[in-house]
């Protein structure tokens, strides 16, 4: 769906047109569940998730920004559910887990060091985004997370693609020295209370 068609539907969509209603949610709900799912590897939290983000976004559709894509906002509400649920529900260790090695025979404990490996990279990826810049931690979203094409980030926020991947390039390289930072950080923590 391209943004004039997307627009058009969201439009009517607040003047209360259940059909238009109807077809944004056909339009997004599988990419949703997919982008969920993949985030959280279990279908029945991305069923959920993907219900509350769409009861939300109808329940706010007033409040939607037409400067931007409906769809961004949608992945944007969705992700920081799963992100809020996920945070609530895991428990906390006190434990670096990045560094564990997976054993060449799986016992029990391994499928849970490699869930907590994978909850850990993402959580330091989020608190590293949240660090970029407005514009650049939209773009990566974007780019990496919605897998949108450079042309449509572009378009979507009237800017030379150039732009787009300079914007991608800093982000990444910002990210980079903040992960390597993080790193450091603990290693010399772990030093000063071992």
């Amino acid at each position: 769906m391209d943004r004039a068609e997307e627009q058009a539907l969201v439009r009517r969509a607040k003047e209360g047109d259940e059909k238009a209603i109807a077809d944004l949610i056909r339009a997004h709900q599988d990419g949703l569940y997919r982008f969920i799912l993949r985030m959280s590897g279990r279908p029945e939290v991305a069923e959920d998730i993907v219900q509350e983000a769409l009861v939300r976004v109808l329940k706010n559709l007033r409040r939607f920004d037409s400067r931007f894509r409906f769809s961004t906002w949608l992945f944007t509400i969705a992700k920081r559910l799963y992100m809020n649920a996920n945070q609530k529900l895991s428990p906390t260790f006190d434990t670096d887990a990045v560094g564990v090695r997976p054993a060449t025979d799986p016992g029990p404990g391994q499928e849970n060091a490699h869930r907590e490996t994978i909850a850990n990279a993402r959580q330091l990826l989020d608190e590293v985004m949240e660090t970029l810049p407005k514009q650049q931690r939209e773009i990566m979203h974007l780019f990496h997370q919605l897998n949108r094409p450079i042309a449509d980030i572009a378009e979507h926020l009237d800017m030379p693609p150039g732009t787009v991947k300079s914007h991608l390039h800093r982000g990444r390289a910002r990210m980079k020295r903040s992960i390597t930072a993080d790193r450091v950080k603990h290693r010399h923590a772990r030093e000063v209370f071992s």
